[in-house]
């Protein structure tokens, strides 16, 4: 499901790892630029068709000094089968790469940031075989950014600030320093970093302070690139989980119909889709995609 607050984080630490300052200031290593990183896929997903992804990797690959990946997730609410993903990626990259791996968690509330970092373990008696602890950027972790000055200086960490705290009583001050300190920028720039915090405070209290503000000091900048961007992302999630339904149908031997292909292609909803792979794991024929399964109520608690 694609959501405000994982595509937000996922385009600022995608354009601008310098958002990671926080991290790298704690682990006391120098600042990161842009340059130092890589790209890495997020896609975690085995040989056996179960899709697994990563919001956000990076590859850290200084001059001198250690590399490693870094992992980050978005969380906006605990969840319980969370933890077990974690260690999965943790485990997977650290594999397939053969670098250490810095797992970061962003929490936009006190309680899910506290719940985020951990640690998880896995164990048997008194014996922890695993241990999971992420670095969380949170409340109590990312400064309030105030000084419009400091905005000027660091956008990607200020806009970070009003992202994570976006709940907080002293959230409309950061709004208001972040876009005072954006108003000097080109036009381009600045229309960057609203776009990324126009999407990131989607459903949060301080939307509509955020919208007023933009008005005021930013005329004519509407939603229009929240539309069309998610749209976009949308549809290439679409895209994606119709082609693995095909493949997974093709690499079990199972003959595709042209019109059961269309179907699978033209499909707009993303939860059918995944539905449609889950049959695809156990399906006979294509047709089988389209049949309600006894394991189909037993996932839905019918």
């Amino acid at each position: 499901m694609v959501t405000p607050t994982h595509e937000a984080s996922h385009r600022l630490f995608q354009d601008h790892p310098e958002a990671l300052s926080l991290v790298f200031q704690a682990l006391g290593i120098p600042p990161p630029s842009k340059s130092d990183f890589g790209t890495v896929s997020p896609d975690a997903t085995e040989i056996r068709p179960l899709e697994r992804r990563v919001d956000t990797v990076r590859k850290f690959e200084p001059e001198m000094g250690e590399s490693f990946l870094i992992a980050i997730e978005a969380q906006t609410k605990k969840h319980p089968e969370k933890p077990k993903s974690w260690a999965y990626y943790v485990a997977y990259l650290r594999a397939k790469y053969d670098m250490p791996v810095l797992l970061v968690a962003v929490c936009r509330d006190r309680p899910t940031a506290t719940w985020a970092a951990g640690p998880f373990e896995c164990a048997v008696g008194p014996w922890t075989t695993q241990v999971t602890h992420p670095f969380v950027l949170g409340p109590t972790t990312v400064p309030e950014i105030t000084d419009e000055s400091m905005v000027t200086r660091n956008p990607a960490l200020a806009a970070l600030s009003a992202i994570v705290h976006s709940q907080s009583r002293r959230a409309p001050a950061i709004l208001e320093a972040v876009v005072r300190g954006l108003l000097p920028f080109a036009p381009l720039t600045a229309g960057y970093w609203l776009e990324v915090l126009e999407v990131g405070l989607e459903n949060t209290p301080v939307r509509e302070n955020w919208r007023s503000l933009m008005k005021t000091h930013f005329p004519g900048h509407g939603t229009l690139f929240e539309e069309t961007y998610l749209e976009g992302e949308a549809e290439g999630k679409l895209k994606d989980r119709a082609a693995l339904v095909l493949r997974l149908l093709d690499k079990r031997g199972i003959d595709i119909p042209e019109e059961i292909r269309e179907r699978v292609t033209s499909c707009d909803d993303l939860d059918t889709l995944t539905l449609w792979f889950d049959r695809a794991l156990t399906a006979t024929v294509a047709e089988d995609l389209f049949t309600e399964s006894p394991e189909d109520g037993a996932a839905s608690g019918t």
